[in-house]
């Protein structure tokens, strides 16, 4: 069956995702968030895009853009250098991420700020941050730094024409929603006890609670990273209590 060709955007603005194929992991440890905004910076000042938005997951990337060369050629340049970076230093070969990245154009000011507020709250409807501005891979923290009037990666110049102050921006990005927006189905799915059997492959879980906290945390901000799991799973197949789980791994980020 033949590709759907890309839908254009009338004002060059696009929600973009790239996720990593067959759903791995494709930032592993702080070094790897680093090094991927490091090229997106590059890439920026190259393809001359404007930058209005980013969130970092386990296995895909969120980019809010506007286009000033054709957006496959960004998109292209963004992910060519990073997945060379991201082989070498893992030994890897073949591809790194899925070839064919989602898109969908962004033609309102509305829709603007339903797509910034969906970036945003990534991290916290997966469980992995209670707000937006404890997770250290969204460009949440730079539009603060863009209030303030210092420099950032992001192009703050549109979103805070539609927020005059960073309170008005706050309350939007942090707001209770159902927003709808692209989005693989990037969590790795496995009933419990299949999951369970591929993590005691590698860990030692049945002693988990042998460890201390700080260990223990470790332990389990790896499983997270391996599994992509939620920590409603994650806590029901440990048998650790939520709260635990999702404080381990916030420590760990």
């Amino acid at each position: 069956m033949p590709r759907q060709a890309r839908r254009k955007s009338s004002t060059g603005i696009y929600h973009v995702m790239l996720r990593g194929v067959d759903k791995r992991a494709i930032f592993l440890d702080e070094q790897d968030n680093k090094k991927f905004i490091q090229h997106l910076k590059k890439s920026k000042v190259d393809g001359g895009f404007e930058l209005y938005a980013y969130c970092l997951m386990t296995n895909h990337v969120h980019l809010l853009i506007k286009e000033h060369e054709e957006i496959g050629d960004s998109i292209k340049r963004i992910a060519v250098r990073y997945a060379a970076w991201h082989r070498k230093k893992y030994d890897r070969t073949g591809h790194l991420f899925q070839n064919r990245y989602l898109s969908e154009p962004v033609e309102s000011d509305s829709y603007l700020m339903t797509v910034l507020r969906y970036i945003i709250q990534n991290p916290v409807k997966a469980g992995i941050v209670g707000k937006p501005e404890e997770y250290l891979w969204s460009c949440f923290n730079q539009y603060v730094k863009a209030y303030r009037g210092e420099k950032t990666i992001v192009d703050p110049g549109v979103i805070t024409d539609l927020f005059n102050t960073f309170d008005d921006f706050y309350r939007h990005v942090s707001s209770s929603n159902d927003d709808k927006c692209i989005d693989y189905d990037s969590r790795m799915k496995y009933n419990d006890d299949t999951l369970k059997n591929i993590i005691m492959k590698k860990h030692d879980i049945n002693n988990l609670h042998k460890l201390s906290v700080k260990e223990r945390g470790k332990v389990i901000n790896t499983i997270l990273l391996e599994t992509d799991a939620s920590v409603r799973q994650l806590s029901r197949v440990l048998e650790i209590d939520r709260s635990s789980v999702k404080r381990a791994t916030n420590q760990h980020r």
